[in-house]
């Protein structure tokens, strides 16, 4: 069976967006500094059709690592839009990334209001109602062979851990204390994890963890 993986950036501190989202500021206050480290890598400027000679190197080459292992995507409503309530009234009700979005495969959006199919570019969007293990069976038919990638944001992976589903996450912890935010892992979160690989650079730390099932 394909696996559920995550890729996330994260504070010091343990969050993963800072206080005070808008949708002007979806990270909130100090929340674009947890993705510094990735900005001027090659990969994820030709990913997102940044123009111009991108950094190599260990941090990149866990970028193609990222891009090419899924096959489907999953994300919820936030991650999306930043919204919540009815389409209609969501300001970025066609998501964050205009006619081009850069996944380039299906997502899949947990959300509460049903909506048809999005076309954008080479991603199809689908909006997803009956909760996350329903979004990811849907995921892993559309992903064939390859893995399933959950985006975020916290409560999304939250739900994931809860449910048993996560496989394997990466955070790519960022040298910034945010002091209040969203957190990755709720309070009282349990469970184990194994580290299965740790690659620093000036930048950020990545650690990757495999799930320890009961």
């Amino acid at each position: 069976m394909t696996k559920l993986r995550l890729d996330i950036s994260m504070s010091l501190d343990g969050f993963v967006a800072g206080p005070d989202r808008t949708v002007e500021a979806p990270l909130g206050e100090g929340g674009m500094q947890l993705h510094e480290w990735v900005f001027g890598l090659a990969t994820w400027m030709e990913s997102h059709g940044v123009e111009g000679e991108g950094a190599t190197g260990p941090d990149d080459d866990l970028i193609k690592e990222q891009i090419a292992q899924p096959g489907a995507v999953l994300m919820g409503r936030r991650m999306f839009s930043g919204g919540e309530g009815a389409w209609e009234d969501d300001p970025m009700a066609n998501g964050w990334w205009g006619d081009s979005p850069p996944f380039h495969m299906s997502v899949f959006v947990l959300t509460h209001h049903a909506r048809e199919p999005l076309v954008l570019g080479d991603t199809t969007f689908f909006f997803a109602t009956d909760g996350v293990e329903s979004a990811l069976e849907q995921a892993r038919a559309a992903a064939g062979e390859k893995d399933v990638a959950v985006a975020g944001g916290a409560n999304v992976v939250q739900q994931c851990l809860r449910a048993g589903l996560l496989d394997e996450l990466q955070v790519h912890i960022a040298p910034v204390l945010l002091g209040r935010g969203v957190r990755l892992f709720a309070d009282g979160e349990q469970g184990k994890l194994e580290i299965m690989r740790v690659v620093g650079s000036p930048t950020v730390t990545h650690i990757k963890y495999r799930v320890v099932r009961a």
